[in-house]
């Protein structure tokens, strides 16, 4: 009897770990589901650094638009800004979106 409730508490908690994944997966992607965003990733993948007023200058956003982006991607533990000299860069630190973006074709076909 002993063993059998062990073995529910186990299932249990592997249950509530590979939701609690499941969740923290969801975020990304949902931090992912929009063109700006994707952009802003591939080009940070691709440069490995960019600050905001090179975003606003290559994608041709407003600046308050890339922040918003910015906040999402942060939030989500995509991104993550550092101060370089009187600027703020940003790079991406999650392995998993590196990941990703490795095995999406991104060429124009």
């Amino acid at each position: 009897m002993l063993i059998f409730e062990y073995n529910n508490i186990i299932k249990t908690k592997v249950k509530s770990m590979r939701k609690e994944r499941i969740e923290q997966l969801a975020e990304k992607f949902k931090a992912l589901a929009h063109p700006t965003r994707l952009q802003i990733v591939m080009g940070l993948i691709s440069k490995d650094e960019c600050n905001v007023t090179k975003m606003t200058e290559n994608l041709k956003i407003p600046q308050p638009t890339i922040s918003q982006h910015i906040s999402i991607l942060k939030n989500s533990g995509i991104i993550e800004g550092y101060r370089k000299g009187n600027q703020i860069c940003y790079r991406v630190v999650s392995d998993e979106v590196r990941k990703i973006f490795s095995v999406i074709d991104l060429s124009d076909k």
